[in-house]
């Protein structure tokens, strides 16, 4: 069933592994965990696109809290620390956002409805100078009615514009400090969003893109923290440590410190040592990994698909070229060393397996094992060069480019492994690389918003994460009645009709769901893992590691 369509009641599995730190460990708990994600830890603001394509979410799920968090199916659970939500219309949709009247940043100044109207103006389109990953959802909002300072907000939706995953929206990492920017500009950022003031806004926008970038020498009163972990330093090596938010007014952590990691080539080594004491990572990423004894592994899907993400400049600029790689490119052999299915949707892939058949056009079938004669058909027998860019080290994704360059040689077609430890969604936007081999919204790790209606916005005119530029009004009406629609009959009918243009034009092509590894000492409790872009970290504050 549908996680859209499922509303499970996940406090109890939520409380079960809370309770797993009382029940089942004993002795004393560590005053500290090493953690290590998939991907960069390049940005505090994980809205952006950079930031959202990063390994961010995994490491600040509960730095920055919100009204909600995704729990360990990927479900939306409700963080009544932070604040609480009423409905109180239905058509159109009005909603009603209480903050707790304790919430306070780890600066001590107060969290506000403030954070709201950021928030929904850096990612409605609205304001184009933001560099906000996904609109989907704020897009649909027609006001948020904030007295600034107060806890209070209204959000109405416009007229037939009730998303159905509302509770998506200014959930964990999705609500920055608007007090920071204030600050730093001198400016009333509130005031000038809700008046449109332009210049005012040009300059918001700037600051939300890159006051919050991660470096060493960071000035943490910058970072502050709504949460139960609070922004201590940046390395040299490029990981974040968190510590116990001492305004924190919640349930205190149980671990004083985490340091978070980014992944590198000497996982292996690293988990031999005994380093790291939980590895959130993409199966197969690290090659194969030897464990010792210590360690328990958990491998399960994630909400997020691996795929082929093309250049909207540059040699796959057309259709006819993405085709004529995608006709040659061996999706059977990728899936099945991956050891899955292919992968075949682009709208529902959250939800894939829920509505494959809807999405398993008669176009499929072209492209589901190597056919050079098909991609020289399509090139018209001209020679091409394509360069395919990934994060590395990821042994996976090398071999997945080797797979690509054998099949595709036979067909005039040259690939080019472009892989770098810096590739990422900026790469393809610079024109460096010709496709990014990546998950949803380009990110190393999941990327997913644990919401297809959401994820599908990476197709949407004007999207940031829409990487490949691609535009098609049929499909962004689709796209935006999906997000409104509940109805599985009417999801499949708008599924159905939006594959064979895709198939066609061929912004993206999906290969598999990305599988995630797990790995954990045998001494720590309460670690799960989670589908979506956050990861294991969801519930950071509730692991332990017993000595």
């Amino acid at each position: 069933m549908p996680a859209r369509i499922r509303r499970a009641a996940a406090a109890a599995v939520v409380a079960s592994l809370a309770a797993a730190v009382v029940s089942s460990c004993g002795g004393s708990a560590a005053d500290a965990v090493d953690y290590a994600v998939d991907g960069a830890l390049v940005s505090y603001n994980t809205n952006t696109v950079a930031g959202a394509a990063s390994g961010g979410p995994q490491a600040f799920a509960r730095v920055l809290t919100g009204f909600n968090y995704h729990g360990p199916e990927g479900q939306i659970v409700g963080d009544h620390d932070f604040g609480t939500i009423a409905v109180v219309g239905r058509a159109p949709l009005v909603l009603d956002y209480q903050i707790s009247d304790k919430a306070v940043y780890s600066d001590g100044k107060p969290v506000t409805c403030d954070d709201l109207v950021l928030a929904w103006a850096s990612q409605s389109g609205r304001f184009p100078r933001f560099d906000a990953a996904n609109r989907g959802g704020y897009r649909d909002i027609a006001s948020v009615d904030c007295a600034p300072g107060q806890k209070r907000a209204r959000v109405s939706f416009a007229p037939d514009r009730g998303l159905v995953d509302f509770g998506q929206l200014f959930s964990a990492t999705a609500l920055m400090p608007s007090h920071i920017l204030a600050d730093e500009l001198g400016v009333d950022v509130t005031g000038a969003l809700q008046s449109g003031d332009q210049p005012t806004v040009e300059r918001i926008a700037e600051a939300w893109n890159t006051t919050w970038n991660l470096t060493p020498d960071v000035d943490v009163k910058k970072f502050p923290s709504s949460g139960p972990y609070k922004l201590d330093s940046v390395t040299g090596e490029g990981a974040v440590t968190l510590v116990a938010n001492d305004k924190w007014w919640g349930t205190p952590p149980v671990t004083n410190r985490i340091t978070v990691w980014p992944r590198g080539a000497d996982i292996q080594e690293r988990v031999n040592e005994g380093a790291y004491d939980v590895v959130d990572i993409a199966a197969g990423s690290s090659g194969i990994l030897n464990l010792p004894e210590d360690y328990v592994r958990a491998d399960s899907a994630s909400a997020g698909v691996e795929q082929l993400i093309f250049a909207p400049r540059g040699p796959l600029a057309a259709p006819p070229a993405r085709r004529a790689l995608a006709f040659c490119t061996p999706r059977d052999v990728i899936a099945r060393n991956a050891e899955v299915p292919i992968a075949n949707s682009r709208l529902n892939p959250a939800d894939e397996d829920a509505f494959s058949a809807a999405e398993s056009t008669p176009e499929v079938g072209q492209f589901g094992v190597s056919n050079p004669a098909a991609a020289r058909g399509a090139l018209a027998n001209r020679p091409l060069t394509v360069r395919i860019g990934y994060q590395s080290p990821n042994a996976r994704l090398a071999a997945t480019v080797g797979a690509i360059a054998k099949a595709c040689t036979p067909a005039g077609i040259t690939v080019v492994d472009a892989a770098g430890p810096a590739v990422s969604p900026q790469t393809l936007r610079a024109n460096e690389i010709d496709v990014l081999l990546a998950s949803t919204g380009g990110a190393p790790g999941s990327g997913s918003t644990g919401s297809s209606a959401l994820d599908a916005y990476a197709l949407h005119t004007g999207n940031g994460n829409n990487l490949s530029g691609y535009s098609n009004p049929r499909i962004d009406g689709i796209i935006g009645a999906l997000a409104v629609t509940s109805d599985p009959k009417e999801l499949a009918r708008l599924l159905g009709e939006g594959a064979p243009m895709l198939w066609a034009d061929m912004p993206t092509l999906p290969l598999y769901r990305q599988q995630r590894t797990l790995l954990t000492s045998s001494k720590m409790y309460a670690v799960s893992s989670n589908p979506t872009r956050w990861g294991a970290g969801w519930n950071m504050d509730r692991w332990r590691l017993s000595q």
